[in-house]
């Protein structure tokens, strides 16, 4: 597993929507009912209870978004004592839910503060440049594209789980999907753990086919949704779909600068 942590190929302007999309991943979650208990490990029944029962409300559940309805019971938020003990109470939803919009609510939702930063990472080196290229809302509107897609691509493959499936991580993938087209041969910096996290400048071609072929060889085994574990197949979905999205934007995309400076110490060659 390589961490990438800066790519060598600057943007011609602000990328306000990336930067924006950033933000408001931030503030939902530092808003999440019981989120902070839940990321440390140590939060009380009753926060877990308050987060289960907001995650069933604003996640995407995928027999909801097939099924078209909701189930008949649903964690309340309190806390109750039953035969085995005290637990999460449940009772038959007090609200409409749009399966739907559900979809890109759940994008804004993460499990805790390591899925957060790590798909904010991946956003933030990525996002500017493929935004750059694209423009200001068409970006975001290819951010969402590729959220709905990775999203619904899991649920049909996924159609008997009603655990709620949150995270930006589907629409991101299409964004490395199409950063992987646009510029194949810019040079990301990443860490690859080797001993000691050594520091290495690997053309994005190479980066991003590694990480989508790990994904998809999880996938493979089998994916699953609850916010402690990764729906690696939305992963798969939302890259392939950035793919072809990006791919007419190929012809006239300018080339990243070929970078210069030292690598490993010594003077990099032309090409790296």
């Amino acid at each position: 597993m390589v961490i990438p942590v800066h790519d060598v190929n600057p943007a011609r302007r602000t990328p306000w929507v990336t930067y924006a999309l950033i933000l408001a991943n931030v503030l939902v979650f530092l808003f999440t009912p019981g989120m902070t208990g839940s990321a440390t490990g140590d939060g009380s029944l009753a926060q877990m209870c308050d987060l289960q029962a907001f995650l069933d409300h604003w996640a995407a559940v995928p027999q909801e978004l097939l099924q078209h309805r909701m189930p008949r019971l649903v964690p309340t938020g309190a806390v109750g004592v039953g035969p085995q003990g005290p637990g999460c109470v449940v009772a038959p939803p007090g609200y409409d839910k749009s399966p739907e919009l559900s979809v890109l609510t759940a994008m804004f939702l993460h499990g805790g503060w390591l899925h957060l930063l790590g798909n904010m990472l991946f956003l933030w080196i990525f996002g500017n440049n493929v935004e750059d290229r694209m423009g200001h809302v068409p970006f975001l509107l290819f951010y969402g594209v590729c959220g709905y897609a990775a999203t619904y691509g899991f649920a049909l493959l996924n159609s008997g789980s009603g655990a709620p499936l949150i995270g930006a991580s589907g629409a991101i993938a299409g964004v490395l999907g199409a950063y992987l087209v646009l510029y194949p041969r810019a040079r990301v910096w990443v860490l690859v753990p080797f001993l000691i996290f050594l520091p290495l400048r690997l053309p994005a071609w190479l980066v991003l086919g590694f990480w989508f072929g790990l994904q998809a060889v999880y996938s493979s085994g089998g994916a699953v949704s609850d916010a402690g574990t990764v729906a690696y197949v939305a992963h798969v979905v939302g890259f392939v779909v950035g793919m072809l999205i990006a791919w007419p934007l190929r012809r006239g995309t300018r080339p990243p600068p070929e970078p210069r400076g030292l690598l490993f110490g010594r003077r990099a060659r032309p090409g790296w």
